[in-house]
């Protein structure tokens, strides 16, 4: 029989991985600055067309424009723990599902369900 495991990914802290993970997140800074604008733009859009009311279109887009400040605080903290982070550090990089094969007889305990996928650099190190 199969059945669905998740495994999580880790990825070793090198400082090839750093200066991707920092260009990552500068990346991600960049596109929610992007969306920002862009609702700004659209938001003046909105309120010259009198079809809309003013307070709603200002309490949409105020809410939108909150939630990308959140997100952006959110990456900058990220990017903060990544400066303190010592190489060589393991950081949980995804979490995927994979097939696994049981059979009767198998042993059902925590190591058949807990396992874990060691990357460093691009390369699987370990599995877990």
């Amino acid at each position: 029989m199969e059945i669905i495991q998740k495994v999580v990914v880790k990825q070793v802290l090198t400082e090839t991985s750093k200066h991707e993970l920092i260009e990552y997140y500068n990346e991600q800074k960049r596109q929610i600055e992007q969306e920002c604008d862009q609702l700004h733009f659209e938001q003046k859009k909105m309120e010259r067309k009198s079809k809309f009311q003013p307070e709603r279109v200002a309490d949409y887009f105020t809410h939108e424009l909150e939630i990308r400040r959140e997100k952006k605080k959110l990456i900058q903290f990220q990017m903060e723990q990544l400066e303190v982070l010592e190489l060589g550090s393991e950081i949980r990089e995804r979490e995927l599902e994979t097939i696994i094969d049981i059979q009767v007889g198998d042993k059902w305990d925590k190591s058949i369900f807990d396992k874990t996928i060691v990357v460093k650099n691009g390369i699987i190190v370990e599995i877990r």
